[in-house]
């Protein structure tokens, strides 16, 4: 008997694309493939038999980092020539032919358009000995139609819509993924539904900007009522949701939040940029005090809200007295932790062709600063955590020193990372189970929750979550089986209408 091919997909970027890599993921085991790291390792080769990149062109040195990996399997293709190597993503999306161009072993480019194509380019390739290249323009089919594997039985990503109608300067992403195209809420709510029967406790909505969800059905309140409808789903306790835009974000989003109990207290809000000129060459279409008048409502909706940012350092023409109006609003901001970026070129993006790009030296020496500011802020926000009880929803792969410190590790309802040492003789939660304990110290990026050890809390409340890890520990890969994509195609089932007598 032949054996099955195997699969690896490798992704970059951010959780748009592991979410995609899902259902590539699904989409393989449909036709046959098998992952790689589910098989045993004396079974196991050294490369599979097709290696997907799902790329990212946002962050600082995409190309080199993909040209670099997709370099480092050419020996093994050499030496196995019906190995297949696949890019997909915002890089295919972008370089498109030039790919094949500077890596000619590369089998199949595809891009964010068209992931359901994948399994039959991989054949043609196969069968024409040679690369196959498809890039569509528009999305014609939702991904949510294609089958999905997902990393984890307990938590799941959900995509409300696809694209952006911003056009921010820095930003390549509405070139690449389009503009924004809306799911209908019945399909969401269905495909919710759908994960919570599945033992899922824990749902990200995703979109490039989640607030303005509703343009294209034309119901600007659209995201707020989705939030509440997440509130009627029986079994699902957390909902989080990312990235919003500040310039959409309304007053009755924060009332959805506030008012819906399984909406988590939790807030990605990207800043950018604190000077308000810089905002504007950014094309950002809020200013700051805008931006902290918002911050001011949902700490005065949702007072234990944990807010988090992006931040960008040296945009072209960013002088030291821009910087320092980006400093004075991440002060005022206090956010829990920030993602904060050095400018670079993207090539393609208004930005790119700017004059008075800030030298690299200064970039890095006003990052610095930015940094120990911010994490100055993250440590002082995490102290204040301390004395309080919280409750933990435990993850894999959240607490690399877990084993050695006999600590178990995951997210806590405002999404701080929290260790959480288990009392000897003490019940041991599943991944997927909630534990609650009291916060003992609050370091720079994470919570330690020792409280069980001195005969504090130290609660264990099993769940669905738990239930459905699991069951996944029954299948080769230790994840959940391949689920068939929402809404379901084709003809519904027959419904058997009764017949009425003659006569009647």
């Amino acid at each position: 008997m032949t054996a099955a091919k195997t699969y690896d997909v490798r992704t970059h970027g951010c959780q748009m694309n592991v979410h995609d890599s899902e259902r590539i993921a699904g989409l393989l085991e449909t036709a046959g493939y098998v992952d790689l790291a589910s098989l045993p390792e004396g079974e196991r080769a050294e490369t599979a038999d097709v290696v997907v990149f799902n790329t990212c062109a946002v962050r600082e040195n995409a190309d080199n980092k993909l040209y670099g990996n997709v370099g480092q399997l050419r020996p093994a293709k050499q030496r196995n020539p019906d190995m297949q190597i696949a890019v997909g993503g915002c890089m295919a999306q972008k370089d498109r032919e030039q790919i094949t161009e500077r890596a000619p072993w590369v089998d199949v480019v595809f891009g964010t358009h068209n992931i359901g194509s994948l399994p039959a380019l991989l054949d043609r390739a196969r069968h024409n000995r040679e690369a196959q290249v498809e890039i569509l323009e528009s999305l014609e089919t939702f991904p949510s139609t294609l089958p999905t594997r997902r990393d984890s039985a307990y938590a799941g990503w959900t995509s409300i819509s696809v694209g952006c109608n911003n056009t921010c300067t820095f930003c390549i992403v509405p070139a690449l993924r389009g503009k924004e195209k809306d799911r209908r809420p019945g399909e969401i709510l269905a495909e919710l539904e759908a994960l919570v029967d599945q033992g899922v406790v824990e749902i990200t909505l995703l979109g490039q900007n989640v607030n303005s969800y509703g343009v294209e059905f034309g119901d600007r309140y659209a995201f707020g009522k989705l939030l509440r409808a997440c509130g009627e789903i029986e079994g699902l306790e957390r909902v989080r949701f990312t990235s919003p835009h500040p310039a959409a974000f309304t007053d009755d989003v924060i009332d959805a939040m506030a008012e819906t109990p399984n909406v988590m207290p939790s807030l990605h809000m990207p800043l950018q940029a604190g000077s308000d000129r810089v905002l504007k060459a950014m094309r950002r279409s809020y200013r700051s005090e805008r931006f902290l008048g918002i911050l001011d409502r949902v700490r005065e909706r949702i007072p234990h809200a944990a807010i988090t940012t992006d931040l960008i350092v040296g945009f072209p023409g960013e002088t030291e007295e821009d910087f320092a109006e980006t400093m004075r609003v991440v002060e005022a901001s206090r956010f829990a932790s920030a993602f904060t970026f050095q400018y670079s070129i993207r090539p393609g993006t208004p930005a790119a062709e700017m004059a008075d790009q800030v030298p690299k030296p200064v970039v890095q020496e006003r990052f610095e600063r930015l940094v120990a500011l911010q994490d100055e802020i993250s440590w002082a926000e995490n102290r204040g955590q301390e004395g309080e009880t919280l409750e933990v929803l435990v993850a894999t792969g959240e607490g690399r020193k877990d084993e050695r410190t006999d600590r178990i590790s995951g997210r806590a309802r405002d999404n701080r990372l929290v260790h959480v040492a288990v009392p000897q003789g003490a019940e041991r939660p599943r991944p997927g189970d909630v534990v609650e304990a009291e916060v003992t110290y609050g370091a720079p990026h994470h919570l330690l929750a020792d409280s069980g050890l001195t005969g504090g809390t130290y609660r264990v409340r099993r769940s669905a979550g738990g239930d459905a890890w699991e069951r996944a520990q029954a299948q080769p890969s230790g994840k959940p089986a391949v689920s068939l994509g929402m809404p379901r195609i084709g003809a519904p089932e027959p419904v058997e209408v009764p017949t009425a007598p003659c006569g009647a």
